[in-house]
């Protein structure tokens, strides 16, 4: 057995994605803007919706809120600094495109807010919900258009975001989350099903 330390309550829920969110607001004469946050989550599957969570103060907040829009970039460990940039550097001081090498491109169903050409995947979100919780206003967001980056497809169609190496964060850290364990349904799975789905995930 192992001993157990108590915390006070707080936020320790781990693995989490880390995501770049992009975002613009013509209206408000403010350039375009990338926000990274750890604080993402789906939260409805009919319609496909997610949910971001953002202090007022940023710089990106009166963008989303205004605008109605943002999109979610999945991140991959090419762009793991970029991420860490964009969550410790203001859009107010730095135009954080230019800083990391990003390009903005049209995002599927938005009028303003654009997708990042450089991640492997994107969701483009309309906010359909604000709820005013505390140090943070949760955007609940409907998504109106996903694209992703077309290597990561099989010859059959299937999707591989496995082969992204899409970077999660863990307390504090950035970690790779490459290597597959399973897949749903695999505790319950013939041993011949089994076999011949993980084959595919080992290189």
């Amino acid at each position: 057995m192992h001993d157990f330390r108590t915390f006070a309550p707080c936020t320790l829920l781990a693995p989490v994605p880390a995501v770049m969110v992009s975002c613009a607001c013509p209206k408000l004469d403010a350039r375009p803007n990338i926000i990274t946050i750890a604080w993402a989550g789906t939260v409805n599957s009919d319609p496909p919706m997610v949910s971001i969570s953002v202090r007022r103060n940023r710089y990106s907040h009166a963008m989303i809120r205004e605008s109605g829009e943002f999109v979610v970039n999945l991140v991959d460990e090419a762009r793991c600094k970029a991420v860490d940039f964009c969550g410790v550097r203001s859009g107010k001081d730095v135009d954080k495109w230019a800083h990391c090498g990003l390009t903005p491109m049209p995002a599927l169903g938005l009028d303003n807010a654009p997708a990042i050409a450089e991640c492997p995947a994107y969701l483009a979100c309309k906010v359909r919900q604000v709820l005013e919780l505390g140090s943070h206003d949760m955007f609940v967001g409907e998504v109106v258009g996903v694209q992703v980056r077309g290597d990561l497809f099989d010859a059959d169609g299937s999707l591989h975001l496995e082969r992204a190496g899409l970077v999660a964060y863990n307390h504090g850290v950035y970690q790779r989350t490459a290597d597959v364990l399973g897949f749903f349904g695999y505790s319950v799975a013939r041993p011949e099903v089994l076999a011949r789905r993980m084959k595919q995930y080992q290189g």
